[in-house]
């Protein structure tokens, strides 16, 4: 080795003990522990080091220079291109252009590394990561609750993919209610809030994600004169009754801002799904059973007391009642046969509380979680039964506009005379010859007999 040997700590540490071997104060058992080499590798070492000296316990390619190392023109090349073609171009795009437009592949990080060498950092300034810590948990029980819903094969191929739509109390971890359902829809967090109600009360607020069940769409429809009138603000099924149960609502802007539900469900992929298997639950039905037995004991496991005690869940206001609350709610205009329409049903109003007619009244239609419907006028809900369809019309278009097409009534026609027709004559059927296959009788030939013979003729 030319020069001067430099030894790294470890190299230094290695003759310090061999020394000691050498000198008969230590064994090579001992040195080897000494070292965390085995025995039979500091046999090795202790050779080197007698053959070549200190020069031994260095490293073999200390001082050679590495086989992947880049040539220096390839070096000279990425700075020169940095600077003046690819002036501002950032380390991942200034890589990407070399292999693509110059023809040699270099690694980012190489080229990294080569650009902060030569004092060229990257145009692109890179944000430092913000740091995140846990959000504190809300005080009391029924301060926050948090509401998503996952789709997952809950049922192991045994059924269908079924959503399971829940909520976690913030303070505590508890599941006050949750159920399946087909799909993520409204329906199944108005059955999930009512069923929260009756069970604990109404939270203060829920935190929610920003799907469209819970905030209006740019594209959606805008809204009606009345509502604008009122000066209400535009708003979707589910937010009108959290308006009107006067609930803070919260929409959370990543996934990660409720990680409290999502480590939930991530939970129950693993239990719930355990125990639904136990039970062999195929069908939707069947799934809430099960679901039902198992949020006792989730809740007994795994909910915390909260920081403060006392519950903070509120009753329904006075004067409301659950049907009248958690149902679906629609204006419509009463037609002039006192019909109102809400999709394809029909609902025939009658004279009541003091009143004949309710012609092109506004009147308030709520559709009931069972699917019935039932008509407001003022607050007091109006004698109603379902009317029969209407008799379709047919329409055509005249100048952009649909107008009723009128059905004028023809005189009938009189009769019309028949004509006397003869009847055709049927043309004669041929008749075969005298001498015609299918006069001869017909005989059933041997199997010998139906290969034709050859025969030969000798002209002499």
């Amino acid at each position: 080795m030319e020069g001067i040997l430099t030894l790294n700590k470890k190299e230094q540490n290695r003759l310090v003990v061999l020394n000691e071997v050498e000198k008969g104060k230590m064994v090579i058992r001992e040195a080897a522990e000494i070292l965390k080499v085995s025995e039979r590798q500091g046999w090795r070492i202790l050779a080197a080091y007698r053959e070549e000296g200190a020069a031994g316990l260095a490293h073999g390619n200390r001082g050679r220079k590495p086989v992947h190392t880049l040539e220096e023109e390839i070096r000279k090349r990425v700075v020169e291109l940095a600077q003046e073609k690819y002036a501002g171009f950032n380390h991942q795009h200034l890589t990407e252009f070399l292999g693509e437009r110059e023809g040699f592949v270099v690694s980012r990080s190489s080229v990294r590394r080569i650009l902060l060498e030569a004092g060229i950092r990257s145009p692109k300034k890179r944000r430092s990561p913000r740091h995140r810590r846990r959000r504190e948990r809300y005080a009391q029980e029924g301060m926050l609750l948090q509401i998503d819903g996952s789709r997952h094969d809950w049922l192991e191929g045994r059924g269908p993919w079924l959503t399971l739509i829940s909520g976690i109390d913030d303070a505590t971890g508890k599941v006050p209610f949750a159920l399946f359902r087909e799909q993520e829809d409204s329906q199944g967090y108005f059955l999930l809030l009512r069923e929260m109600g009756r069970r604990k009360g109404i939270p203060l607020a829920l935190y929610h994600d920003r799907h469209g069940i819970f905030e209006r769409f740019p594209q959606d429809p805008p809204q009606s004169l009345e509502e604008q009138l009122r000066g209400q603000e535009p708003t979707t099924q589910f937010g009108r009754l959290m308006n009107e149960l006067g609930i803070e609502s919260i929409a959370s802007r990543s996934p990660q801002a409720k990680g409290r539900i999502e480590r939930l469900f991530k939970t129950l992929q693993d239990r719930l799904v355990s125990e639904l298997r136990l039970a062999g639950a195929k069908t939707l039905g069947e799934a809430n059973q099960v679901l039902k037995r198992f949020l006792p004991r989730f809740n007994r496991r795994f909910a915390v007391p909260a920081a403060e005690t006392g519950l903070v869940y509120r009753p329904l206001p006075p004067g409301r009642r659950q049907e009248e609350t958690f149902c679906f709610k629609y204006y419509r205009t009463v037609g002039a046969d006192n019909v109102v329409a809400l999709g394809n049903q029909r609902m025939q109003i009658y004279p009541c509380n003091g009143r004949q007619n309710y012609n092109r009244a506004r009147v308030e239609i709520q559709e009931r979680m069972d699917g019935s419907l039932a008509v407001y006028y003022q607050g007091k809900c109006l004698i109603t039964k379902p009317a029969p369809m209407e008799t379709p019309v047919l329409r055509v278009q005249r100048r952009g506009r649909l107008v009723a097409k009128k059905s004028v009534v023809q005189p009938p026609s009189p009769p019309k005379k028949e004509k006397y027709l003869a009847p055709k004559k049927e043309a004669p059927r041929p008749k075969p010859a005298l001498d015609h296959p299918w006069r001869k009788p017909w005989k059933k030939k041997l199997p010998w007999q139906k290969t034709p013979l050859l025969t030969f003729s000798l002209n002499t």
